[in-house]
């Protein structure tokens, strides 16, 4: 049997050496239009950022090797370039001398690959333009790189090849920006897991555009990069990472029949339409494993696999179908990991394919063993709880985990399944309940009704007036950042405070991670509450609401954040405590910290060592809030370091004693607790104290103006601001509003008493000096602008209100 393979690299290279290994008697020719026929293709990026420093390890397999060892006539700068069905030749030429011949064949496979899309943009032919695909584009791009020294670099595109490219170029020196049309990095990963990529990206310097196009480039002094919205940014080299389509040309014009996005359609055997012409690799469309939807997933893995089959299907041995393809995928960004296998969430509902989730985030190994470090798991199945999908994102271990859920959703497996796998367990690999292990408890726990979970996306979307928001954190955690509106109850004071929770109302509780939360559930679902847990906890919560907003010069309670971590200070005096976190999670790391500042003298130093991200800010708010100084923070490899000098304990801006001031926080948004408040503070001011009023959430509402006041909102704040009452005018009651006539009747009592008014009493309080601040983050919540409140009124954080109040012997609630 005479066998012609066109291409080369894992789809092609595969089944020739497959072809030989099963028959001695095939005669096999190889065609390659280039000169190499296997290389390492996902290594290329780490050639041009230095981590593969030897060109010649980028060659998997020479011709020499294929031509001596297999005895495969391997015919490199030989391009097949028409294919004669009937008389079943092909046209070939060759690129050395430019001649063209023909060659028969018995079976035919093409392994064509795929192509960089390339759009036909303006200017996309202009000098320093690159696509990255194979080595050639590789040996340009490190050239040119070596030639013109840039300076900056633009990667259009944040799939793998694009990250991958960004990190590299940054090794190289160069400062990266990623342009990405959609919003986020990574389309394999659903948006909140990617948020994690996003902030270690941003970390380690890559700048990200995302929901930005390009449209055009423009070469004058320098290139520069002309984007969507009428912005452009310069640029001294610019990688096209947009995505790649599958070479189907030569099948297009012999008349094949073509599948998803152009590809080569093929069955189970990976015969095309002529049963004698075999298709692999890249250009193909693929079965995914769950839908049974034709797709496409040009990685390496599936395509030598794909080489594999149909060499044996060729040969007529035996008949082997292709199981169908799951996609799974990992990626190396700086110091994290991240992977994926099956669907995601977005292909879960655009196959309106019924599932649940769950997200967990354990550590990577036992935490009392050095090096452990925190990872963040999604897991997606169906109601009868077969594994649909996972994802996640760390430091150390992500690949092994992914890896046995690969093996369990390619084998059929459930959840029910995870809880029972026997995993390897020793304290510097893993835990004797496997990260593994907890994605299928936490999600038997659901399916089985333990417990009830609700999910950081539907957060916005809760009927706060009906329903009981709890943070079970310590109250340290809470200080240091929540959920706006949630009260504060410890996991472990829960039973005796259980009474403050109305069971006519559902309890919303959370945590860090999940744990406590859980905890809690169990607690409250025992005692007749409809209890639910945040699944993740606040860390995924926090990851998926920062991500989607712009930075913000202060913390999420108005203090500024602190310099230092630009500009390192060390510490004069020569003790200098270190103290190991490596490995714990909130709250560990700052429990360490407040321990070892108890230890240690005014003005000596600690340095503490953590692994957990989020420690990084955690520490800032902290030192803030004890009067101790923050010196740097820095990232050495997975770790961060922190340096903090222990001050008087006297928190920034406050004073050793207390006056006779007022203060208070006005919460609520009904009329008479709004009277209540100013009759408070108009009473305090004319005895000569300096009062603050602090209005937050639904208190907002007394400050804005009545009249509608054109400002820019997006859809949401639209929404919230026609559904809140707009000045002091529309507020209702929080007893007998009856449709607001119970707002009017004590309106109509209070005039007839020669009682002043709302409207009133407010522009008293301010001419008698009462500070009238409106809290920022509120705003932002609410969608409330500036311009819509009532003149003034100061725009503040809650930093500014405890300032005050610090000062005062009264603190109200209102």
């Amino acid at each position: 049997m005479k066998v012609l393979i066109v291409g080369g690299v894992a789809g092609g290279a595969g089944a020739a050496t497959r072809l030989r290994r099963l028959s001695e008697d095939a005669e096999i020719i190889l065609f390659e239009k280039g000169e190499y026929i296997s290389y390492a293709n996902c290594g290329l990026p780490y050639y041009i950022g230095g981590t593969i420093r030897d060109k010649e390890r980028l060659f998997v397999t020479k011709p020499e090797l294929l031509r001596e060892r297999f005895r495969i006539d391997v015919r490199t700068f030989n391009e097949v370039v028409h294919i004669d069905r009937e008389n079943k030749t092909v046209t070939v030429k060759n690129h050395k001398d430019g001649s063209l011949y023909d060659e028969s064949y018995d079976k035919l496979i093409l392994s064509p690959g795929a192509q960089p899309k390339r759009p036909n943009l303006p200017g996309i032919d202009s000098e320093g333009i690159f696509t990255l695909r194979t080595v050639p584009d590789t040996f340009r791009i490190d050239e040119y790189i070596k030639a013109k020294q840039p300076k900056t670099a633009v990667v259009v595109g944040a799939g793998f090849i694009g990250v991958e490219m960004a990190e590299n170029l940054h090794q190289r020196g160069l400062d990266v920006t990623i342009v990405e049309f959609l919003d986020q990095a990574i389309a394999s990963l659903d948006p909140e897991m990617a948020a994690l990529l996003h902030r270690h990206m941003r970390e380690n310097g890559i700048r990200l555009l995302f929901g930005t196009g390009v449209q055009g480039f423009e070469r004058k002094e320098t290139l520069w990069v002309k984007l969507t919205g009428e912005k452009q940014i310069p640029a001294d080299l610019v990688i096209l990472s947009i995505g790649v389509a599958p070479d189907s040309r030569l099948a297009k014009e012999a008349g094949l029949e073509l599948g998803a996005g152009g590809s080569i359609r093929v069955d189970d055997t990976f015969a095309t339409s002529d049963s004698n012409i075999f298709a692999v690799g890249d250009a193909i469309g693929v079965r995914q494993l769950t839908t049974g939807g034709e797709t496409l997933i040009p990685l390496a893995g599936p395509a030598n696999k794909q080489g594999r089959l149909a060499a044996e299907n060729i040969l007529g041995q035996r008949t082997v179908k292709d199981g169908g393809v799951q996609g799974s995928a990992i990626l190396k960004v700086f110091d994290l990991t991240a992977a994926s296998t099956g669907l995601n969430e977005k292909q879960l509902k655009l196959q309106n394919i019924p599932y649940q989730k769950t997200y967990v985030h354990p550590a990577s190994h036992a935490g009392y063993y050095p090096g452990s470090a925190q990872l963040s798991m999604k897991l997606l199945f169906a109601p009868d709880g077969k594994i649909l999908g996972a994802q996640a994102v760390g430091n150390d271990g992500v690949d092994k985990r992914i890896d046995v859920l690969a093996t369990a959703l390619r084998l059929g497996g459930t959840v029910y399944d995870l809880e029972k796998l026997e995993l390897c367990y020793a304290p510097p690999y893993s835990s004797a309940k496997d990260p593994v292990n907890m994605l299928g408890f936490t999600a038997a726990n659901i399916l089985r009704g333990d417990t009830k979970v609700f999910h950081y996306n539907e957060i916005d979307t809760l009927d706060r007036e009906n329903i009981t928001l709890v943070d079970v954190r310590t109250p340290e955690e809470f200080e240091m950042g929540g959920i706006d509106g949630a009260v504060n109850i410890p996991l472990n004071d829960l039973r005796d405070r259980m009474n403050e929770l109305p069971k006519k109302k559902p309890v919303y509780l959370y945590c860090q991670v999940g744990l406590r939360g859980y905890l809690a559930t169990r607690i409250l679902m025992q005692n007749g509450y409809d209890a639910f847990n945040l699944s993740g906890g606040y860390k995924t919560y926090l990851a998926a609401k920062e991500d989607r907003e712009p930075p913000c010069p202060t913390d999420c309670v108005g203090i500024k954040k602190n310099a230092a971590a630009t500009q390192p200070m060390r510490c004069e005096t020569a003790k200098v405590i270190e103290v190991d976190a490596c490995g714990l999670q909130c709250p560990g790391p700052i429990m360490k910290v407040s321990e070892g500042i108890k230890s240690i003298q005014n003005g000596e130093c600690l340095l503490v060592k953590a692994t957990d991200p989020a420690f990084a800010s955690d520490v800032n708010v902290w030192c803030e809030r004890t009067g101790n100084d923050l010196l740097s923070v820095e990232r050495e490899g997975r770790e961060y370091h922190v340096r903090i000098r222990k001050g008087s304990g006297q928190p920034a801006g406050s004073s050793a004693q207390s006056g006779n001031d007022k203060s208070m926080v006005v919460f609520s948004g009904d009329l008479d607790k709004a009277l209540a408040a100013l009759i408070i503070a108009n009473g305090a001011a004319s005895m000569g104290r300096k009062v603050t009023l602090f209005f937050t959430f639904w208190g907002l509402n007394i400050l804005r103006k009545s009249e509608h006041i054109k400002a820019e909102k997006n859809l949401i704040e639209k929404m919230f601001g026609m559904m809140m009452p707009r000045g002091t005018g529309k507020l209702g009651l929080s007893r007998m509003n009856m449709f607001g006539m119970g707002s009017k009747m004590i309106r109509g009592v209070m005039k007839s008493k020669n009682v002043s008014s709302l409207e009133e009493l407010l522009q008293s309080a301010m001419a008698s000096g009462v500070r009238i601040i409106a809290c920022q983050m509120s705003m932002d919540i609410m969608g409330i602008k500036q311009e819509e409140l009532i003149d003034g009124v100061e725009i503040a954080g809650v930093a500014t209100f405890l300032g005050s109040a610090e000062q005062s012997d009264t603190n109200l609630f209102i």
